[in-house]
Order: structure tokens, then sequence, then C-alpha cells
């Protein structure tokens, strides 16, 4: 019966205390050059602040910025408001909203790997092409090529971990990701401080984002694809095969068969995108949008993208803002091993509460001193300098304990198989269409509320740790293709996700019109 109403109901029961296996080497290397991709949207946050602060980098390409800055009258919240410098930063996050949705049918159709090299390659020639800019149009060329190789890496990478790590160990390897691009962001303000007083320093900065670039594809050619996506293409012996050296053991049938149940539903749906719209996977889709809304809006790219600039505007001088920028990121880098270290033993619920809370209060004390004691032309004192640094690099540490490395762990592992590249997909889009929005907005927004920037992340992280509080179930220790199961015990979600057998009904548009029901 062409395009039946009933189809399998992806995986039916839950197996996960039948998984078998250990943590094996074969896992740790795949993981370890497939989080590679992180580092070089790390580096690229990290080298665009101290590139957009480097007086040879302002001279060429915004002369107007490079007039503004030296004057001494300034506004100190003012100084860099310029709506292209600005664009310079933010263009990059809008190619790579627009490239996340088209790497959703590449990675489901040809596989993570096939993403993770795309992305590589991109990244590569827009490194290149931003290295030797003549002007303004190739450097936003590079910028934009730099954007479609971050979309393709941040769609392909989180779902590569989750599908590869064994499940008692999904949060801790998925997070090594964010090890990556913490990395990233501190190598490149160590760059950024070593080039900072050669003429042609920003040059070498952009250009060595070449290096993790060409890392990111080697490693994707000579990576082993997903069982889950060589079972979706319908390679099952050979899913079998990598699963069995993944997992180190031949008593993989549990696991394996949830594989082949999610991929049986999966390759079913015509399109997924249509078909994470429906009501039974609204849990996940509020997921999708939220987590990566929230956490852009914890301000984090705001301080990492203009680290240099905001403490400058501050009153630090050139070389004391590079340094504070360095610790920002040094501090970033070695915080997300505590949430590694924790994050499988305290679940994710707890992370991301505690480390809202830390955020809230730095925060809000950072604007106190602002407001009583800096001023539009003013300078803060040593004492309080310091102590704005030392509140900067807390919220960083709570950052990257909680929202920073969570922010791709918890909607990389929630989505059915069916469902998984376009959820990934919508994830990655919100990620870099927020992060746009900010990078955008950040310097106009300086300007206009001054101490007031603080209080108003602040108040979005009140609001996301509320969210968490009340409509985030714990999913430390389950099985990524039982994840479904979750939603129905959530006292808010089980009012929306469908009982057993409803779930069962799969409307025939989403069928492709060539199947046949078994």
């Amino acid at each position: 019966m062409a395009g039946g109403s009933f189809g399998p109901a992806g995986v039916a029961k839950e197996r996960a205390q039948q998984y078998k296996g250990r943590l094996t080497s074969y896992v740790i290397i795949a993981c370890t050059v497939a989080a590679v991709g992180g580092s070089i949207f790390g580096y690229d946050v990290g080298i665009s602040g101290g590139v957009t602060s480097m007086d040879t980098f302002l001279e060429k390409f915004f002369p107007a910025v490079f007039v503004k800055k030296t004057q001494a009258r300034q506004s100190n919240y003012c100084k860099y408001e310029n709506q292209g410098l600005a664009a310079f930063t933010s263009s990059l996050y809008l190619a790579g909203l627009v490239a996340s949705l088209m790497a959703s049918p590449v990675t489901r159709k040809f596989g993570r790997r096939t993403s993770i090299i795309c992305g590589g390659l991109s990244f590569l020639t827009g490194a290149t092409i931003n290295a030797s800019a003549m002007n303004i149009a190739m450097l936003l060329l590079g910028r934009i090529m730099l954007g479609v190789g971050i979309g393709f890496a941040n769609q392909a990478v989180p779902l590569y971990l989750s599908e590869i790590a064994p499940t008692h160990l999904r949060g801790g390897l998925n997070m090594m990701f964010q090890v990556a691009t913490t990395f990233g962001i501190f190598i490149a303000n160590m760059i950024n401080f070593g080039t900072q007083k050669l003429n042609w320093g920003w040059r070498l900065s952009l250009g060595l984002a070449a290096v993790p670039a060409l890392l990111m594809t080697v490693g994707g050619i000579l990576l082993p694809e997903t069982p889950n996506s060589l079972i979706e293409q319908g390679k099952k012996e050979k899913g079998r095969e990598i699963l069995e050296k993944l997992r180190g053991t031949k008593d993989v049938d549990a696991e394996f068969e949830d594989m082949v149940d999610a991929s049986e539903l999966s390759n079913l749906i015509k399109n997924p995108f249509r078909n994470i719209l429906e009501k039974r996977n609204r849990p996940e889709l509020v997921m999708a949008i939220c987590m990566p809304m929230f956490q852009i809006l914890t301000g984090i790219n705001s301080i990492l993208f203009y680290a240099p600039v905001l403490f400058q505007s501050m009153g630090f001088g050139g070389n004391a803002s590079l340094y504070a920028s360095a610790l920002t990121g040094a501090v970033l880098a070695s915080s997300t091993f505590i949430s590694i270290a924790t994050v499988d033993k305290l679940g994710r619920r707890a992370l991301l509460i505690s480390g809202g809370i830390q955020m809230i209060t730095c925060q809000v004390i950072v604007a106190i001193i602002l407001g009583v004691k800096f001023g539009d032309q003013q300078e803060l004192s040593k004492g309080f300098s310091i102590l704005v640094v030392v509140m900067i690099c807390l919220f960083v540490l709570a950052f990257g304990w909680s929202w920073g490395p969570l922010g791709w762990t918890v909607p990389s592992e929630i989505f059915p198989l069916e469902i998984r590249s376009a959820g990934q997909s919508i994830t990655v889009a919100v990620n870099l269409l927020f992060t746009f929005i900010i990078a955008q907005a950040f310097l106009a927004i300086l300007c206009a509320f001054k101490f007031g920037i603080f209080l108003f992340f602040a108040g979005w992280i009140t609001i996301m740790t509320i969210f968490v509080y009340f409509f985030l179930p714990e999913t430390k220790g389950v099985p990524i293709e039982e994840m479904k199961f979750i939603w129905k015990k959530h006292w808010f979600w089980k009012k929306l996700v469908p009982t057993k057998g409803e779930g069962e009904i799969i409307n025939s548009v989403e069928l492709d019109e060539n199947v046949t029901e078994p």
C-alpha cells in the first residue's frame, strides 16, 4: 500500500540495560579528531576581537573607527560603534546560518563525514582569502566562506560525537567539541598577542585559521562513519562492524537493534523539517530553538568577540586589554574540563542551573562597578579594573562548565534519528542567527545601554535558568535512540507526547510515496 498510514514506530522498547561495551581507543581517537571541528569556530571567535582592535587593520579597512578610537574625548562606550566593523564580525554567522540548513540533507544522505570535510574545505578557502584581502569586499567574501565552513562543521560534529560515544560517557565525549572550541579561542588570543605589533600581524592572525581547517579536513577523510549513519544509508553490515570496533565487543545486539529500528522509521520520513513540526516532536523542537538561543543570550560571545575592544573601552591599555582577553580565553578553556569530569555524574540540569546562578551574580556585580565607578570619559582605578576582570573570569568559568558545552550537548543527544539532522540544523541555525544579531548589535547596544548591557544579559540568564529548572528533563545515562521515553515521563511534556500506540501512527504526508508497508 503506497504511502500507508502505519509504519514502524522506531525504538519500541527500552533496551538500555542490555547495552554492552567499553571505552575503546578507537572511540577516543575518533572523537578527538572529530572535535577539532570545534576549534575552527573557537579560533574565529577569538581572532575576530583581537584583529578588530589592531590599529593597522582598522587603519586599512575601517579608517573612521581608527580616527574615532584616537579621539580622547570620545565616549568610552561608543568609540568602536561602527556597522561596517560589526558586519565584518557578524557576516560570518549569517552565512553559517544558511549553510547549516544546507548541511542537513548532506549530513543525512551522505553521512556525517561528508559534512565535516565540506566544512573544512570551505573554512580553508575563507582563511586564504582573508589573509590576502586587499579590500573590504575580499574581507567579507572570506568571512562568508568561513561561515559556510562553520555551518557545516557545527551541524555535523556534535552529531558525530553523540553517535560515536558510549551512552554512559556521551556527555563527556560530546564536550570535546567545546574543549576544541575553547582552545581555539585561547590559541587565537595568544596569536593576537604575538602579532599585534606587526604591520602585517592581522594577515597572519586571519591566515592561521587554515591550520585547524586543514586538520579538520584531513580528519574527516580518515574518520570512520558513524554506525547510525551507515545503517540509515542501508549499510547494516558495515554499521555493525564499526559499532563492534567502537564498543570493543561482538555483543552489540541490543544497541544495534535500537539503531536498526530507528533507521527503519527514519527512512520512511520524506521531509524531516516538516516532521519535526509535528506535535509529538514538540519537546525536541522547543529545545532545538531555546538551548542555542539561550546559550548566546548569556552574553558570552559578546565578551569573547569584543574582549580586547571591551577592555580598551574600560580604560585598559592595548597590551593590557589583550592580556585580559587572553586570560578569559584560558579560563574558558580550562573550565570545560570541569564539565567533562562532572556531567555524567551530576547530570546536565545541575550544571546548567549552578552555572546560571554564578553568571547572574557576576554580571550584576560588573554592572554595579561600571555604573558607579566608570563614566563616559573616565578610567577605572587599578583595583576596580582587577575586580572587573576577576568577575568576568568567574562569569566565563561558569559558562565553561554549563551553557558553553551543554548548549551543544543537550540538543545533539535528544533527537530521534528520523529528525536528527534536521533538528541539529535548526539548533545550529538558531545559534548562528542569535550570534549574528548580538555580534551586529553589540557595539551599538554597548553605546546605548552602557553598563546596563550586563544587566540586559543577566536578565536573560535568569529566564534561561528558570526554563531549565521547569522544562528540561535529565538526559544523563539515557541511550540516544531511547531519548523519546524521557519526554513521556516529564510533568509538562507528557501532555504533548503521544501515548504508546498513538506514536506509531505516521501521517502519510511524511512518507515517501514509493514506500510500501511490509
